[in-house]
């Protein structure tokens, strides 16, 4: 039993659910039950949120230095317990033992910098035009945060959320994903060595009846941050107008990704193929569509099918393994039917295209490239979130800024190019909260992440993940 010793984590106590309700949950790779996890109900619910509204009002007033030591003790603990999450990533998800790992690390890395951001919550002093007058501006805590986190990056996503909310001094509750408890277990395992006050930070897991419905109307609930689709976000914003939650919220990508005819060639396949398949394309930032200038598309569609053809697919906990299954049955159909339909449409399968053979389970789909693809299929139109590149050709800068931006989505984009002036025209041109040049390293603690448009608002990471989880006061103090 994977999650024996855990459980729901309310008021600083391991918990399972008031009713006893479990439920299984089941490995990508063996299709086998992993273990049972409790399934909290509404008043397992309404308990955090009281432990939170205790947790916050020790919390909030804790001095900014103590709660980066705390954030600190943190990081420690979850850098002495590197090898075992990494392991729970890997088992839950699938994924490459190797970028859970990196997953991990990158988590790590949240805490630290938050810690630090922690000490770094500034006010300022502005002149009053009333005589002997000054306003000061504060910052406070927002309250108590509702986190809901996806399953795709499940350490990951938690810390983006976690460690700017108990920094800016707010208490959190974390409902994970379904798929993936046991690394929010491990996480809030480790949090546990920052000695916090009972109640900052808890964890819920169960359906969205039982968990998230009482957290979105309870108005002691003043901060709400998602990773999710689209729709979810949609239906969240309305939620939230009831009782006037601040919302962040990171959502579903398409990213493009455009070669102009100077670029060097074989670098830009060396990361466009890895960062493609990694976690089997699960990803909300990885590149969907691939503009590539007509002089290189040849060329471009070999060097991709070669490297794709030389990935080896199996359990991620194998550290020989480039690329797991999909998270369940459901995205293994998606993938065949965007295959097929793009087939049906006139693209051309280049390799890939079908569940990979040899394996008697786990949700397998081989990686897969397709060509001759029409900015008006659903392959190129839609995000995949799957193994799926989809390539086609342009002729012209202003073709493909025109082509890359026809998308309601705005979390990435990328472009590579050797030339410093048409790199800061990609900048400025492509829409998007988060550009690369000649890279697809967007998400490090250092940076906000985030995106416009229907792709989500807030950003997580760098000096801006902060503000989120703060209000503003301003005071008026005139002196006779």
């Amino acid at each position: 039993m994977i999650y024996a010793g855990f459980g729901l984590y309310i008021g600083g106590t391991w918990c399972a659910a008031s009713g006893g309700a479990t439920a299984p949950v089941f490995s990508p790779v063996t299709e086998q039950p992993l273990g049972q996890c409790p399934v909290a109900s509404a008043a397992d619910t309404a308990a955090a949120i009281e432990a939170a509204a205790r947790g916050l009002a020790v919390w909030s007033a804790t001095p900014a230095f103590d709660r980066a030591e705390a954030l600190h003790r943190i990081a420690d603990e979850m850098t002495r317990r590197a090898d075992e999450a990494a392991r729970m990533i890997s088992t839950e998800t699938g994924k490459p033992i190797a970028q859970a790992g990196r997953e991990w690390g990158l988590s790590i890395d949240q805490f630290r910098w938050y810690a630090e951001e922690a000490r770094r919550i500034y006010g300022r002093i502005v002149e009053s035009r009333v005589p002997n007058g000054r306003f000061e501006v504060h910052h406070e805590p927002v309250g108590i945060v509702a986190a809901f986190t996806a399953w795709n990056f499940p350490a990951a996503l938690i810390a983006r959320k976690v460690a700017p909310a108990l920094a800016a001094g707010c208490s959190v509750i974390l409902r994970p994903s379904s798929q993936t408890p046991g690394v929010a277990m491990v996480m809030v395992d480790c949090i546990r060595a920052g000695t916090l006050p009972a109640g900052a930070v808890n964890l819920i897991i169960g359906p969205t009846a039982a968990t998230y419905a009482p957290l979105m109307a309870d108005k002691r609930v003043r901060k709400v941050s998602l990773t999710g689709s689209t729709r979810v976000g949609q239906q969240m914003i309305r939620d939230a107008a009831a009782t006037l939650k601040k919302v962040s919220m990171e959502l579903g990508g398409n990213a493009p990704v455009i070669l102009h005819e100077d670029c060097d060639l074989e670098a830009a396949l060396d990361l466009c193929v890895p960062t493609k398949f990694a976690n089997a394309g699960q990803v909300c930032v990885t590149g969907d569509r691939f503009y590539v200038h007509e002089s290189l598309q040849d060329a471009f569609v070999e060097g991709f099918v070669r490297r794709a053809r030389a990935i080896r697919l199996g359990d991620g906990l194998d550290p020989a393994v480039g690329m797991g299954p999909l998270i369940n049955a459901g995205r293994l159909a998606e993938m065949e039917r965007i295959v097929s339909g793009a087939l049906a449409a006139g693209a051309q399968l280049a390799t890939g295209g079908q569940r990979a053979p040899g394996f008697n389970t786990g949700h397998f789909f081989e990686p897969t490239v397709l060509t001759h693809c029409t900015d008006d299929m659903p392959v190129m139109a839609e995000e995949n979130f799957g193994p799926i590149a989809a390539i086609s050709a342009f002729r012209t800068e202003d073709e493909a800024l025109a082509r890359a931006n026809a998308s309601d989505m705005g979390l990435s984009a990328y472009a590579f190019t050797r030339s410093p002036a048409r790199a800061r025209r990609m900048v400025a041109g492509l829409k998007a909260g988060m550009v690369g040049i000649n890279s697809f390293a967007m998400a490090a603690s250092e940076a906000p992440f985030g995106g416009t448009n229907h792709s989500g608002m807030g950003r997580e990471g760098g000096a801006e993940g902060i503000r989120d989880y703060l209000d503003v006061k301003s005071s008026q103090m005139v002196w006779a």
